[in-house]
């Protein structure tokens, strides 16, 4: 089975997480994780610029051919939302460049991708990707583990993906089969009624 490099980004403009998974089939493995930070000493242009060239080094070196994003979240804090927006533009581009395939998840979709209900909270979240991934603790940062939630959740949507086409071609194909074994079933009545018909005169 061909296995599946993912990478998934949780963008801040101080803190960006980033996590590698490799999945074949239902079967998700952890290849590495981290988190890219930036300080207020810098710009806002060279923080975003340290986001972007820190991640297109880290395409690179894992070679992902896809990109989950976990979406943005606009509650009460509206300025750090927009700073937010931009580390992922930064992302965006890194994995438009790079010719990923791209997938963004909100968290109540990554939530019930892992835990199974978009109400979990953080540590229900953080505990399931220690146990998918078959860790002996739980991935720090936080930020990092969150990264490697969209993984996860690209992982798994991705497989639900292919079962759900594969499913739907084998129906289409049963369905063609049985319209043609009808198909061949009226021929061959009508062929032996003629032929019964052309004895008979």
């Amino acid at each position: 089975m061909t296995e599946k490099i993912i990478m998934g980004i949780d963008p801040g403009l101080a803190n960006t997480g980033w996590g590698v998974v490799s999945c074949a089939g239902s079967t998700i493995k952890p290849v590495a994780y981290g988190c890219i930070s930036t300080t207020k000493r810098y710009d806002l242009p060279t923080r975003l610029a340290i986001i972007h060239d820190n991640l297109l080094e880290l395409i690179d070196r894992y070679m992902p051919v896809a990109l989950s994003v976990e979406g943005i979240y606009f509650g009460e804090n509206t300025k750090s939302a927009m700073y937010t927006a931009q580390a992922r533009g930064a992302a965006l581009v890194a994995c438009s460049y790079k010719g990923l395939e791209y997938g963004e998840y909100t968290p109540m979709q990554i939530k019930q991708a892992l835990v199974g209900t978009g109400t979990a909270d953080k540590k229900q979240v953080q505990y399931m990707v220690r146990a998918v991934l078959g860790l002996d603790h739980e991935p720090k940062p936080d930020h990092a583990a969150d990264a490697l939630a969209a993984a996860i959740t690209h992982a798994r949507m991705q497989s639900t993906l292919t079962r759900s086409n594969v499913e739907r071609d084998d129906i289409r194909k049963a369905a063609r089969t049985k319209s043609t074994s009808g198909w061949d079933a009226a021929v061959a009545r009508a062929l032996a009624k003629e032929k019964t018909e052309r004895n008979s005169r």
